[in-house]
């Protein structure tokens, strides 16, 4: 099958979506299928560092037209209107017919998607990676006039894409527009009624804007267990097909549920992580690892102050950039921690993944930001335990977990100085063994096929 999908960024950007979606699409074409990514094109020194990579990727990239939306041009912006669905159409016209759409994206993205669906009237499988109402209240002063903003702006995108049932030419080997989803328009006939009916909230919250993606989806994905039951306690469930049984006078006997697979691991990767982690630990004080965006969401400096508070003597790797890599320096400098803390920057995947199979620990500071929290997973999978502030989290990865009692600085610190005492004590938590298997990518592909079989 031919899978186009769409997304914010593009895939040779920083990013845990942006990760997935490279071993999304090289599983995917090891299996034999065709995929096609539609993003934003790059720009700087991004652009040029990943000219190799588009190379190699050939017309499996779409590069859409766009403009920087960071100081650092790390991530850009393309306007979801005409110009970006002619670029999309021309692009793929000489591409084999598309059987679906996978929309992995939750702004721009999205909305080229969802159009690009409407005018094929092909199926559409949403995968919701982010937490949009957490992450903009962490990144804007006014986080509620945005998503009323947000809300308003995917209405006009969506409605402007709309196709009528049955108008225009035949695409993609005879199947008219609007055909293949019950005869609705194949933007959704009905869908905002759906939006507005649906669930909890407000159709100007965070759930309201996902919810009107999730209307026009025939299937909606998500990357753990815990962010799937807060989608459907707020209505967030697929509008279109799904998996509601249907009596035979046509009632639905149950609501189209989310699916959970969760984003996952290189296979080649892990092993050689695996095989590159040492046998006995080296001597030593303990050797925690945090890994991630420098940014408030993240909460990096809380874990900084807790690491000064707690006493404990340890060597701290902190892997990643951002825009609070200078105030994390300063706060350093004025507190004075015990432990030795290393700011090693931004690293090759790789090389981020030896290091994390190297440590005692990795630290995951983030609470309710995170939809899957991708680095304690991967720890898992390699056999490196823990520390977890997100009690869901906590609890989707089971084993191998210190647990943060609370928000606060003291709590993080206590349980800091827990991990200290049980790496020297040489009893530090095991993690599920079972997660080197099921957190493959090779598994999750097999598991998104089922769900791609089953809208087909």
């Amino acid at each position: 099958m031919h899978i186009v999908m769409f997304a914010d960024q593009h895939v040779e950007s920083l990013g845990g979506a942006q990760v997935s979606m490279r071993l999304q699409r090289r599983y995917l074409e090891r299996a034999g299928h065709t995929v096609t990514i539609v993003a934003p094109a790059l720009h700087g020194q991004r652009a040029r560092a990943a000219v190799p990579a588009r190379a190699a990727a050939g017309p499996a990239y779409v590069d859409l037209p766009s403009v920087p939306i960071t100081f650092d041009r790390e991530y850009s912006f393309t306007w979801p209107g005409a110009a970006a669905d002619r670029r999309v159409d021309e692009a793929l016209a000489s591409r084999p017919p598309v059987d679906l759409v996978h929309v992995q994206a939750d702004f721009w993205g999205g909305f080229i998607g969802h159009r690009f669906a409407a005018r094929r009237g092909l199926p559409v499988v949403h995968t919701m990676h982010n937490r949009v109402d957490v992450g903009i209240e962490a990144t804007t002063p006014l986080p509620g006039l945005v998503l009323r903003a947000l809300n308003l702006w995917q209405r006009r995108a969506l409605a402007a894409g709309r196709v009528v049932a049955g108008a225009g030419a035949p695409v993609d080997g005879g199947r008219a527009p609007g055909a293949g989803r019950g005869g609705d328009s194949a933007a959704g006939v009905g869908a905002d009624a759906a939006v507005a009916g649906r669930g909890a909230g407000s159709p100007r919250d965070g759930w309201g804007f996902l919810r009107g993606f999730a209307a026009r989806s025939d299937a909606v994905t998500a990357p753990s267990s815990h962010f799937a039951r807060r989608l459907e306690d707020h209505g967030v469930v697929p509008g279109r097909g799904g998996r509601g049984i249907r009596s035979a006078a046509g009632a639905a006997e149950a609501e189209p549920r989310i699916d959970v697979v969760w984003n996952g691991i290189d296979d080649d990767l892990l092993d050689a992580a695996l095989a590159s982690a040492p046998e006995v630990r080296p001597p030593g004080p303990p050797r925690l690892v945090w890994s991630g965006r420098m940014s408030p969401e993240k909460r990096l400096l809380p874990f900084l102050e807790a690491l000064a508070v707690s006493g404990v003597v340890a060597d701290v790797e902190v892997i990643g950039g951002g825009a609070q890599l200078g105030a994390a320096r300063r706060l350093l400098g004025r507190h004075r921690a015990a432990a030795t803390v290393t700011f090693a920057g931004r690293l090759p995947y790789p090389e981020t993944l030896r290091r994390i199979a190297a440590a005692d620990a990795l630290v995951q500071t983030s609470i309710g930001f995170e939809t899957q929290g991708m680095t304690v997973f991967e720890a898992g999978a390699l056999g490196t335990p823990s520390v977890v502030s997100d009690p869901d989290i906590a609890e989707e990865l089971g084993a191998g977990v210190w647990r943060v009692e609370d928000a606060s600085v003291d709590a993080l610190a206590a349980a800091l100085r827990c991990v200290a005492s049980r790496v020297a004590e040489g009893t530090a938590p095991t993690p599920d063994p079972t997660l080197r298997t099921r957190f493959r990518q090779s598994s999750r592909t097999a598991a998104m096929l089922e769900v791609y079989r089953r809208v087909l």
